[in-house]
C-alpha cells in the first residue's frame, strides 16, 4: 500500500494573506505540487479566513477537476453550519472533521468521540449523503472504546493528530515511542474497518519511521513543513522529497 501525499496549502495562504496581492498563488503552486505527484490538496477555511479564504476552495476545486481528475480535494474543519456548507458546494472528496475553537493557531488535539458522538454521528451522515469521505481527527493514542464510538458515527476513516511526534525532533528516543503510540492507535482502528490518515508537524526526517509503523496508513496531509522546505528546494522538489519519505517509488 502506498501512503498517498496531500499537499496543505494554509501556509502558503497565510504568506499570501500578509499582503492585499495576489501571490503567491495558491492556484499555481497547487498546480506544482499535482503536477509532482502529489495525491491531492488540502484546505482548512477557518471563519476569519485567516489561511485559505472561502474564495479560495472553487478556485482549487476547480484546477482539479480541469486538470488532475485523478486528484483529490480535502476540506478541514470544524463542523459548523458554515463549514457544511462550504463543503456542500465545494464537493470534496474527503472532508477532515476537527475539533478546533476558532481561537487556536493551528489544531492541537483530537475528537472526544465518546462525548460527540452523536453530534459527528449527525454530521458525518449529512457529509457522506452529499457524496464525500469523512475522516475524523483522533488522539495518537485513543483507546479502542474511543475509537468504537468514533467507528459509530459512520466515519470512513481516522487522521492521527501527529503534532506530539513531530514535536520531539531533538529526541529520537521519544519520536520511537509515540511511534508506537501511534502504531498501535492505528492497528486499533483498522482492527474496526477504519482507514488511517496522518498528519501535523510531518517532515522529510520524521515521516519514515512513522510509516515504517504504520505501512498501511492511507494519507499524509502536510502544510507546514513542506511550505517550509519549498522556500528552499523549491514547490517541485519538495514535493517530490516528501513522497520519497512517504516510501513512495519516484
Amino acid at each position: 500500500m502506498t501512503v498517498a501525499l496531500s499537499v496543505n496549502v494554509n501556509a502558503i495562504a497565510m504568506l499570501r494573506n500578509r499582503r492585499d496581492l495576489p501571490w503567491p498563488d495558491l492556484r499555481e503552486l497547487g498546480r506544482i505540487a499535482l503536477q509532482a505527484g502529489a495525491a491531492g490538496l488540502t484546505v482548512h477555511p477557518r471563519p476569519d479566513q485567516r489561511h485559505v479564504r472561502f474564495c479560495d476552495l472553487p478556485v482549487l476545486r476547480a484546477l482539479i477537476d480541469d486538470e488532475f481528475p485523478q486528484a483529490e480535494f480535502n476540506v478541514e474543519g470544524y463542523p459548523s453550519d458554515d463549514f457544511i456548507e462550504l463543503c456542500r458546494v465545494n464537493q470534496p472528496e474527503q472532508v477532515t472533521l476537527v475539533p478546533d475553537d476558532p481561537r487556536q493557531a493551528t489544531s492541537d488535539h483530537g475528537w472526544d468521540f465518546i462525548t460527540h458522538r452523536a453530534l459527528l454521528k449527525d454530521v458525518v451522515g449529512r457529509l457522506k449523503a452529499g457524496g464525500a469521505r469523512v475522516s475524523l481527527f483522533a488522539e495518537g493514542d485513543a483507546s479502542l472504546e474511543a475509537l468504537e464510538a468514533a467507528r459509530e458515527t459512520g466515519a470512513d476513516r481516522i487522521e492521527l493528530y501527529t503534532g506530539p511526534y513531530g514535536g520531539c525532533y531533538g529526541d529520537a528516543e521519544k519520536a520511537r515511542r509515540i511511534a508506537e503510540d501511534l502504531g498501535q492507535t492505528a492497528e486499533r482502528a483498522r482492527s474496526l474497518g477504519l482507514g488511517v490518515n496522518a498528519g501535523h508537524d510531518l517532515t522529510v526526517e520524521n515521516l519514515p519511521m512513522l510509516v515504517g509503523r504504520i505501512p498501511f496508513i492511507a494519507e499524509v496531509s502536510i502544510g507546514h513543513a513542506l511550505t517550509a522546505d519549498a522556500l528552499v528546494h523549491g514547490m517541485a522538489e519538495t514535493v517530490r522529497r516528501f513522497r520519497k519519505a512517504c516510501g513512495q517509488p519516484l
